[in-house]
Parts: C-alpha cells; sequence; structure tokens
C-alpha cells in the first residue's frame, strides 16, 4: 500500500487575500485556482518543490469563521523546512511577517515561529540534514 497526503485544508477569510500572501510574501506556488460557483473555489498552494499543498477554504459560516487564525488552538500548525533558514527568515522580516519566536538553535535544527496572515502559527525550519 503506498498512500501520501497531498493537501491541508486551511480555512480563510478570502480567497484572494490569502493567494496574495502565500504567493507574494512566502513566494509559494499557486498550483490551481478554479471557480467551483459563485461562493466556491478550490485553491491549491505549495511551497516550492513540495508535493503537499495547502488547499485554501473559504469560510462560508459563523463557526469557520471562528476558526480563522486558530485552527489549531493556538498551537504550532504547519511546518516549513527550509534548505536556507536566514534567506527564508530575512524575506519574513522583509515582509512584516509576525515573528512570534526568534531563531534558536535546537537540537533538530535552526527554528523560528511566525505568523501568517490570519494568525496560524508556524515553524520555519532548517533541519541539521538539510
Amino acid at each position: 500500500m503506498k498512500q501520501k497526503i497531498v493537501y491541508f485544508a486551511i480555512v480563510v477569510k478570502d480567497y484572494d487575500e490569502a493567494i496574495a500572501f502565500y504567493t507574494q510574501k512566502l513566494h509559494f506556488d499557486l498550483i490551481e485556482d478554479t471557480v467551483l460557483s459563485p461562493e466556491k473555489r478550490w485553491v491549491v498552494v505549495r511551497p516550492k518543490g513540495s508535493e503537499c499543498g495547502l488547499l485554501l477554504a473559504k469560510a462560508k459560516n459563523a463557526q469557520q469563521l471562528q476558526a480563522v487564525g486558530n485552527q489549531s488552538g493556538g498551537r504550532v500548525f504547519l511546518f516549513l523546512h527550509t534548505d536556507d533558514f536566514q534567506r527564508d527568515y530575512q524575506n519574513l522580516l522583509a515582509h512584516d511577517i509576525k515573528i512570534v519566536r526568534p531563531p534558536s538553535e535546537e537540537e533538530y535544527g535552526v527554528v523560528a515561529v511566525f505568523e501568517d496572515l490570519y494568525g496560524n502559527l508556524w515553524d520555519l525550519i532548517e533541519p541539521h540534514s538539510a
């Protein structure tokens, strides 16, 4: 049996502002943006070189709106590995992305915690094995 995760759904307030954040600030690729109905699109972005992407799902009711920016209850939600920590950390700073925890050297690599446009927490990690 062979399986793999290809998408993680992340609830967003607006498709276009989320696409702009991920493609212009984090430099992810826009893989697909297909209109399914006047209110719904199938939008996938992913980091360069990754097989796994984020499915940007627009919140459609009050319950989903409450989850925007807090999909993991305040814990780090996503882990972005990089082959060049300094390059990507400087990119975060250059785009005024909020740094929640500055870089630190850990046994597994260099890591910093940042917020996405809605407040979800991410680890930026350059593993020692990279």
